[in-house]
């Protein structure tokens, strides 16, 4: 493997892998339960993109995993974007009367979200 890479990192790359992919499966093949879980309604298929989306990061996550320092730079700039995004978007979903249980959602993406910005820090303050 490249140098320059925490293993520790590499870990967490894999445990986004699986995460994504578990969400991804189930957005995309069981959107009407996911719906239920969260209770609210909505389109399939836009259950269906973010299943999509899931899929391609963890994907992402899951190919880089061998790869180099500038790779795993990249890819946390990524899932900093990403968390983030969707962060602000669940929350404005939650203050807009959507259902409280997105406040399950919004803690995994926090919870990846302050791991992403642990480890960007050491790549971006790193000497």
């Amino acid at each position: 493997m490249k140098k320059g890479v925490p293993s520790s990192l590499r870990v967490w790359f894999l445990i986004h892998f699986a995460v994504d992919m578990i969400f991804a499966i189930l957005l995309i093949f069981f959107p009407r339960y996911m719906f239920q879980f969260f209770g609210f309604f909505g389109q399939k298929a836009l259950a269906r993109m973010v299943g999509a989306a899931l899929f391609a990061i963890g994907g992402a996550s899951f190919f880089t995993y061998k790869s180099g320092k500038e790779s795993y730079n990249t890819m946390l700039t990524l899932k900093l974007l990403w968390s983030g995004a969707a962060i602000a978007g669940l929350l404005c979903s939650v203050f807009s009367g959507e259902s409280i249980k997105l406040w399950y959602a919004i803690g995994i993406f926090f919870a990846f979200f302050l791991v992403w910005v642990y480890y960007k820090s050491k790549f971006v303050f790193k000497k």
